[in-house]
């Protein structure tokens, strides 16, 4: 299962949607945030990580635990912009089939989680 979240956060940084739904089982399901309707199946979970292929990105694994089928995981996502880096940090749940797969995700996270910091070195110098 680590393997499986480190190739996710991995094609999370700089991997296609395609690379990132590879990853989940043909029937998987994508809650993110929790407590919204889920994205199922392949296509949709494509459709959900499509916007992530024209940002500027890099993750960070912070914490995990992982007990039977099931998976939870700390990390950081930034994505940056002129000026400024958005970090996010949530914490994934995860259960995987026997091969390995991802076949339920739920992110929980909030706006509480969500901060930006100003990269403008430029700024600074004024």
């Amino acid at each position: 299962m680590r393997d499986t979240v480190e190739r996710y956060l991995a094609a999370i940084s700089d991997g296609t949607p395609d690379q990132i739904a590879d990853l989940y089982a043909p029937d998987a399901t994508v809650e993110d945030p929790a407590g919204t309707a889920p994205h199922e199946g392949r296509d949709a979970i494509v459709d959900f990580y499509r916007p992530l292929s024209v940002l500027d990105r890099r993750t960070r694994l912070k914490d995990f635990r992982a007990t039977g089928y099931t998976a939870a995981f700390r990390f950081e996502v930034d994505v940056l912009v002129p000026g400024r880096c958005i970090t996010t940090a949530p914490i994934d749940v995860m259960t995987f089939d026997a091969s390995g797969r991802i076949t339920s995700m739920r992110a929980i996270w909030s706006s509480e989680d969500v901060h930006i910091q100003d990269t403008d070195q430029s700024k600074e110098a004024q």
